[in-house]
């Protein structure tokens, strides 16, 4: 009877674990359409280490693994990456100090992204570094969340690591992954990989034509499918192509397009796009020295 007991609590504490983990999993809409980015940056973290917590009991939990992959992406990406671009011009050391925790985190969320991918196809990321195109191509529709967050968070970890020849060994595998997902579904999370690749497209190896045009067919498919109610993929166009090819009218332009976008008119990306009309705001008050004639 005592076994027997045991066993039946052992499995209402399993039953509770699943719960609070579908919970979790399903957590990033509520903080999607907060108001206040201030309120999600100091109740993200918590929520982040609840994940991981809850990960340990239900290691295999996909839906967890996908938002804490997307979760710790997010966070280092607005608010503390972008924090650290605000603060270079006054304090280099912090900046430096905030981009190298930056980086930890995209690489914590490119971790629990390969993850996520292994749990559904068993020695996907063993694969992955020995044939990335071989690898993904196991991969399917319902795949697309766990590669672009591992693309998207993997990407934003090279673009911090100059220093790191081995990390920036991994590009062939962030494209391989970005690749398929928009290939699988390209309409995914309304223009979301299409946004990613505006500024992917500007560094490209060996990708064919121009590829401030690539970036730009990219940029137009991003509006479309987001309605042009999504200021991230203005911003990306903005830093990828304007600002490269020294055009301060076509950035300008594109920027106050993006500030102009009213967050309340979709909830559901709201705060997404606080954070992107921050930047927008931001990189305004520097023409100056981003452009030899502003």
């Amino acid at each position: 009877m005592f076994a027997a007991f045991c066993l039946t609590g052992c499995s209402i504490r399993q039953t509770a674990v699943n719960q609070m983990a579908d919970a979790l999993a399903k957590s990033g809409d509520t903080f999607a359409r907060d108001d206040d980015p201030e309120l999600i940056k100091a109740a993200a973290p918590f929520s982040l280490k609840l994940m991981e917590s809850l990960l340990a009991d239900v290691p295999e939990h996909e839906g967890l693994l996908s938002a804490t992959a997307g979760g710790f992406t997010q966070y280092a990406f607005a608010f503390v990456q972008q924090e650290a671009d605000e603060l270079e011009d006054t304090d280099l050391a912090a900046a430096q100090a905030m981009r190298l925790r930056a980086k930890h985190l995209y690489l914590r969320a490119r971790d629990y992204g390969l993850r996520g991918l292994d749990v559904r196809h068993h020695g996907f990321g063993a694969a992955l570094n020995q044939d990335p195109a071989r690898a993904v191509a196991q991969a399917t529709k319902e795949d697309v969340p766990f590669l672009y967050w591992t693309a998207a968070a993997w990407s934003a970890a090279i673009s911090l690591a100059k220093d790191d020849p081995a990390l920036i060994g991994d590009l062939p595998k962030t494209e391989a992954l970005i690749d398929r997902a928009a290939a699988l579904d390209e309409a995914w999370d309304a223009g979301t990989l299409h946004t990613f690749l505006i500024s992917y497209e500007m560094a490209r190896n060996g990708g064919a034509g121009d590829p401030a045009e690539r970036s730009r067919r990219h940029f137009e498919r991003a509006v479309t499918l987001s309605g042009g109610q999504m200021a991230a993929p203005y911003v990306s166009y903005a830093e990828a192509v304007p600002l490269q090819r020294q055009q301060p009218a076509e950035f300008r332009r594109l920027l106050e397009q993006a500030r102009a976008i009213d967050p309340d008119a979709q909830p559901s990306t709201r705060l997404a796009n606080l954070v992107a009309q921050r930047r927008a705001r931001w990189l305004l008050g520097r023409m100056d020295e981003l452009f030899l004639n502003p």
